[in-house]
């Protein structure tokens, strides 16, 4: 008789999970997926794409209603989980409902900031962080003439901007930091990223700290530390996540930041598992989709039999940033120790930054041309010695393959 597998939650983790066990382990499981939102799994990443009406909900979906029931995985979306019993090895659910399990993966995501500033909770304002979030968003960018202000220059902030600018909002980028996505890009790319997003139509004011949300009955601006009013008829808070660790909180898990695991990816109770943006592994927690992927692909092997372990993830960002191709990977810090080999042609709005350590490649940060994205990645993640490279090296995967 198949064990019972529970999966609470039904994002981006939970699907890879449930993509790589069945393939992997067909009916060892029976495997159930609790999900809060009333919806199938879909992809986060194309929020923003959906905002801006290039695509439509359905089509941001991972996997179509059929390829759930083909593997026999049963969903049950739309009610959210609401306590564990470990005790009774049961989940019990928030309309009552108490459904059991053999093992359980929590994959619960993260919840948004929410600023600590006053009117945040004023009608207008809003979080970009789901479907919900869209909708709300795209009814209000329905009408004429209306202003967005999006505070947080980070990945989930400039997205958020971008797909307002697409739905044809005058939108302005309020950000604290010195430049975009600072955790992921030097100054450099930085500058070349700001460049790209007011080629949008997007207005984007760096080093600017907000004191307090306008307005009365609503949201009509955002009101910086330096005295300036920004209008406003929507406004996002984009400043990024903190991982959810509600549930395990409540049923006595050890967590810290996140869910603490292991490199099985066990919490403090060996049948109960944690993956995605709630675990916390070795004191790291990951916000990104490849991390998710990766510990989901080794949970799946693990649950299918096979001895495989989580070492932690090498960070890398490599996607399009308000369309323009963004890759990120290692350490981009630089400092003590290192040394920078660059490539830049402001003309074609290339950058290339590569930081080099004891002789290996520790770091890559590329902007408008990330082909060899994940060429570099492999480099920093096997710590090959670039010597014999290094010439070639900032041209790419071809350069230096040729010249060898």
């Amino acid at each position: 008789m198949s064990e019972p597998l529970l999966v609470i939650g039904n994002g981006m983790a939970a699907a890879k999970l449930c993509e790589e066990l069945t393939r992997r382990a067909l009916g060892r499981h029976a495997v159930a997926v609790i999900g809060a939102e009333p919806h199938l799994a879909y992809n986060r990443v194309l929020l923003s794409e959906v905002l801006a009406g290039h695509m439509s909900a359905a089509e941001a979906e991972m996997k179509p209603a059929q390829w759930w029931r083909e593997r026999g995985v049963t969903l049950q979306y739309g009610t959210p989980a609401a306590a564990l019993d470990r005790a009774s090895r049961e989940v019990v659910l928030a309309d009552g409902r108490r459904l059991p399990f053999g093992k359980l993966v929590l994959a619960t995501g993260s919840h948004p900031i929410r600023l600590p500033l006053p009117g945040m909770a004023l009608p207008g304002v809003h979080t970009f962080r789901d479907l919900k979030d869209v909708e709300a968003l795209l009814a209000a960018a329905a009408v004429p003439g209306t202003r967005a202000v999006v505070i947080g220059g980070g990945l989930l902030g400039i997205e958020a901007a971008a797909g307002l600018a697409g739905a044809g909002v005058e939108t302005r980028l309020v950000h604290l930091m010195d430049r975009l996505m600072e955790r992921q890009l030097d100054v450099a790319a930085g500058g070349f990223l700001k460049r790209a997003v007011e080629a949008k139509g997007i207005e984007v004011l760096l080093g600017a700290a907000s004191e307090a949300i306008e307005g009365e009955s609503r949201v009509t601006g955002l009101r910086l530390k330096d005295g300036r009013i920004l209008p406003a008829d929507i406004l996002v808070v984009a400043c990024g996540v903190i991982p959810n660790a509600d549930l395990a909180r409540g049923a006595g898990l050890e967590v810290k930041r996140g869910i603490v695991v292991d490199d099985t990816l066990a919490s403090s109770d060996p049948d109960i598992f944690a993956i995605g943006e709630c675990a916390e592994h070795r004191g790291m927690t990951y916000g990104l989709v490849a991390p998710a992927y990766e510990q989901a692909g080794i949970l799946a092997r693990r649950l299918a039999g096979e001895d495989a372990r989580y070492e932690g993830s090498v960070v890398s960002t490599n996607l399009k940033v308000s369309g323009v191709p963004v890759f990120s990977a290692g350490d981009v810090t630089g400092g003590a120790g290192t040394e920078d080999i660059v490539l830049t042609d402001r003309g074609l709005g290339i950058y290339r930054r590569l930081i080099v350590k004891d002789g290996v490649l520790a770091g890559a940060v590329l902007f408008g041309d990330t082909a060899d994205g994940l060429f570099y990645l492999d480099l920093i993640t096997r710590r090959t010695p670039i010597a014999a490279m290094r010439t070639e090296l900032a041209f790419g995967r071809d350069a230096v393959a040729a010249a060898a």
